[in-house]
């Protein structure tokens, strides 16, 4: 019998500077890393610091031959909850999930996201990533949340897919990032 087709679709949202273009590269490569397919690219408007930033990543136990963006994911972090909500929302699948960079709990993101059907889960990613890089750059610290509520890949696969990005100092810095936001996710 063949093998049932899995596949996740992933909407990353962010503003220019934040991370969400490497946070997609960096969970498909950890995927690669565990046998699967993946695929990752961004989607840009206004090419400036600051600016909304998509980001994709498709992973599949079978080949992806699509390159579309994802219209209707399964999944959408959202690494600056300041961006419009009807935009990051957009599409979202029917008992899809929603990861917030926030300091709200995930009852008090349903008031905002206004959706009974999603599964919402919260972390505070910018503490972690000042505690953790000395910087508000939230992309590694959204990854950990991310895993742990949709556990696509290992935290190990994840850390590994990190410190190949970031060699030295900086990789072992974001994988302690990881590991924090992982730990202190909320989910609802």
């Amino acid at each position: 019998m063949a093998e049932r087709s899995q596949r996740i679709e992933i909407r990353w949202h962010g503003r220019g500077g934040q991370g969400a273009v490497t946070a997609a590269i960096v969970t498909a490569q950890a995927a690669i890393f565990e046998g699967k397919y993946a695929q990752a690219y961004p989607e840009f408007g206004a090419e400036r610091r600051g600016a909304p930033v998509n980001a994709y990543t498709r992973i599949s136990n079978t080949p992806i031959y699509t390159h579309a963006p994802i219209l209707y994911p399964d999944v959408v972090v959202v690494l600056d909850p300041s961006l419009p909500w009807d935009m990051v929302l957009r599409g979202l699948k029917e008992n899809g999930t929603v990861v917030v960079n926030s300091k709200r709990s995930p009852d008090e993101m349903r008031e905002i996201v206004k959706r009974s059907d999603v599964r919402i889960a919260t972390v505070d990613a910018t503490k972690v990533a000042l505690e953790k890089l000395g910087v508000p750059i939230v992309n590694t610290a959204m990854i950990g949340a991310l895993i742990r509520v949709v556990p696509v890949v290992s935290i190990d696969s994840v850390i590994r897919a990190v410190k190949e990005t970031f060699p030295g100092r900086l990789g072992e810095a974001n994988a302690e990032a990881i590991k924090a936001s992982y730990e202190v996710t909320r989910v609802g």
